[in-house]
């Protein structure tokens, strides 16, 4: 085992397991084994637990007795739960958020909207897929509502989860111009299309999933994860 790295915090272990999972990476049902982890980031186990704690009050990670910690895995009856009730809640949360775009965000939501895209045209299908997911957490963000923007965000994460469990290869990526159009409502403080083009929007996502029983392959750690502070 290499040198312990005493710099290094459990959250930014979190932060890079979760961003490994967000960009599916890491598939859902993937033991993290502790001694695995503290080899790959040259850390305690101590630092090491501390760090899926996090992850597992996020729903990112499942701590099971005796067994230990795994990825989590939707199951079919809550991916249609998250997707019903992120339809209920981001189509008026992307109406509030035109009443108050500015200027500055739209600059921001453009930036991610040719951030996914690059990703995209480097096939890196789990980064723009994670983008994707970071778009309706910053039009939640612009709302302004704290409560209804945190629930969100999680419902979210959640559904990085299914969309790579469930997702018809590349087919539950964002439609190409379902951002810009978007984006475009929004600038022009149009509440009510751009809640018309968040449900719509909705729609396609859930359309773009396989919602039948799914085996998903685990991941070796050592493949995709690296350390911090190398």
């Amino acid at each position: 085992m290499p040198a312990l790295k005493t710099t290094i915090t459990a959250r930014e272990i979190g932060k890079a397991i979760a961003k490994a999972i967000h960009e599916h990476k890491v598939l859902p049902g993937t033991k993290l084994g502790e001694d695995e982890l503290s080899e790959i980031y040259g850390v305690s186990r101590t630092l090491v637990r501390s760090a899926l704690q996090g992850l597992s009050h996020e729903q990112l990670v499942d701590i099971q007795p005796n067994r230990g910690a795994f990825v989590s895995k939707p199951s079919l009856r809550e991916a249609r739960e998250i997707f019903e009730a992120r339809a209920l809640l981001e189509p008026r949360t992307a109406r509030s958020a035109a009443l108050r775009m500015t200027k500055e965000s739209a600059r921001r939501l453009q930036t991610h909207i040719d951030d996914e895209h690059e990703a995209l045209a480097q096939n890196d299908i789990g980064k723009a897929l994670w983008l994707s997911g970071v778009f309706h957490i910053e039009i939640s963000k612009l709302a302004d509502q704290a409560t209804i923007g945190r629930f969100i965000e999680s419902l979210i994460a959640r559904s990085s989860l299914i969309i790579a469990l469930y997702r018809k290869r590349d087919s539950a990526l964002c439609e190409k111009h379902a951002h810009h159009a978007l984006l475009e409502a929004l600038s022009q403080k149009d509440g009510a299309r751009a809640e018309e083009l968040m449900q719509s929007h909705l729609v396609d996502l859930v359309s773009a999933l396989d919602l039948r029983e799914k085996v998903s392959n685990p991941t070796k750690l050592k493949d995709v994860l690296g350390g911090l502070g190398a």
